[in-house]
């Protein structure tokens, strides 16, 4: 089974970076598993992918915590309760479904 791994920010955002580099470090081992950015610019597109704020991280088009996409979606900040996901745990969750 292949594993998309996507995520969603917008251009100057301080917690892309870092998550992009944890997602990398965490399927640097896995040679099923694709990575993409999605670059979200405007608020029309953020509606059209029910944009959860920046980063946002979908695996297989799930979000990592199973959050919902808001009414109105808009170009905003993501507020990850625990932090943002860590190496593990997303290594963790990619290794459930495979």
């Amino acid at each position: 089974m292949k594993v998309r791994i996507q995520i969603q920010h917008f251009n100057d955002c301080p917690n892309s970076p870092i998550l992009i580099d944890r997602v990398k470090l965490a399927i640097k081992d896995f040679e099923n598993v694709g990575f993409s950015e999605v670059i979200v610019d405007t608020n029309e597109k953020a509606e059209k992918l029910g944009f959860r704020g920046s980063p946002t991280l979908l695996i297989n088009g799930e979000d990592f915590e199973n959050q919902t996409s808001p009414e109105k979606p808009f170009l905003s900040c993501r507020y990850y309760p625990g932090g943002l996901p860590t190496v593990d745990e997303i290594r963790s969750k990619i290794l459930s479904i495979l």
